[in-house]
């Protein structure tokens, strides 16, 4: 193999998805979300795993990944939207049985007007000031839209991931003050919002990344498994570079495995001089910068030369190589990039 081979444990994702919903009462519903590809994963496999596992309703980000969804899952699941009804979309939300959930009062009206008679949900802006009707456009128009009937209504917490944020409790607060009263099931937390409490969860929750092996659910099985080949192994002397722009430089005579991966597979730039690969449970620096499409490690220490080096597994999850690239274990996800063999475990043969 000249690339290298991503791992993924459908299995390990329908187990998340199932602590997730032990986190709640008997009464709320667990949904999943599976956008961006089901984060970098596949979303077709990953919704198929989720289904096998109980999940009936799905969201993702816009009406295409929703059409590629659908195709997936066939009919019956529920698939929302979460940019809602967009110029362009109606005979895709039509023809497909989307669910947009509609974000302002120009949304509404569009929906309304093209498709009177098809679901939709609500979503309301409750502090994030991102997607959603603040206050003031939600009261114009709430009867209206009750009279309608959605299926849905929701709002999304901006600081889930840390619980001690200020924020979380006047955003539950706002959600209680724009929808108490209202007969329509409704959601407010996602992965960060579960472990927040029951004073969250509402109606239904909404996981994401948890279910891929991400904080904040620390309890997460680990789903992704990026071994990556080495090319070459060269040894260096004291005084001697590696890398672009000579940043590295070795402090005495050390050898240096050069693996087929870089920022153009999604492995961040930044991670260079931070980021560890591993070989049989012990950790090698990388040498220098990450390039374009390698990385150089130096594995001195180890008693072997490899064939592999490992950079997101057991050893190392999502969220450490996140660190040493300054980022979020979202971006690692869902920046994996086409070039990687990819394998699906588990997942009852699909």
């Amino acid at each position: 193999m000249s690339t290298g081979t991503l791992t993924i444990d459908l299995d390990a994702i329908a187990a998340n998805w199932r602590a997730l919903d032990r986190l709640s009462a008997d009464t709320v519903e667990t949904a999943a979300v599976v956008k961006a590809d089901g984060y970098g994963l596949g979303a077709g496999r990953v919704a198929r795993a989720l289904a096998r596992a109980g999940a009936r309703r799905f969201f993702v980000a816009v009406a295409e990944e929703g059409a590629a969804l659908r195709e997936a899952l066939g009919r019956g699941p529920e698939i929302y939207i979460f940019s809602g009804h967009m110029p362009g979309d109606t005979d895709m939300i039509n023809d497909l049985d989307l669910v947009p959930m509609l974000n302002s009062v120009d949304q509404l009206t569009r929906h309304f007007e093209a498709l009177p008679d098809h679901p939709f949900g609500i979503q309301l802006d409750t502090g994030m000031n991102r997607l959603g009707m603040e206050l003031a456009e939600w009261s114009a128009v709430a009867q209206i839209a009750l009279n309608a009937k959605p299926r849905l209504i929701i709002s999304h917490l901006a600081c889930a991931d840390d619980p001690d944020h200020a924020q979380n409790a006047e955003q539950l607060a706002n959600f209680h003050a724009m929808t108490d009263g209202i007969s329509v099931p409704r959601s407010l937390a996602a992965t960060g919002g579960i472990l927040l409490g029951p004073e969250y969860h509402f109606d239904i929750t909404r996981p994401g990344v948890g279910l891929y092996g991400g904080l904040p659910f620390s309890d997460a099985q680990p789903v992704v498994h990026l071994s990556l080949p080495v090319i070459q192994i060269r040894d260096v002397v004291d005084g001697e570079t590696v890398g672009y722009g000579a940043t590295w430089t070795a402090d005495g005579p050390r050898r240096i495995a050069t693996v087929a991966a870089g920022y153009a597979d999604g492995l961040i730039r930044a991670m260079g001089g931070h980021g560890q690969l591993y070989h049989e449970g012990m950790a090698c620096a990388m040498a220098g910068r990450v390039s374009m499409d390698l990385i150089t490690v130096d594995i001195t220490d180890l008693k072997n030369d490899p064939k592999e080096l490992d950079i997101i597994g057991i050893d190392q999850p999502i969220d450490t190589v996140a660190d040493a690239a300054q980022t979020i274990g979202y971006e690692i996800l869902t920046s994996l990039g086409a070039r990687y063999k990819r394998r699906y475990s588990g997942g009852a043969g699909q």
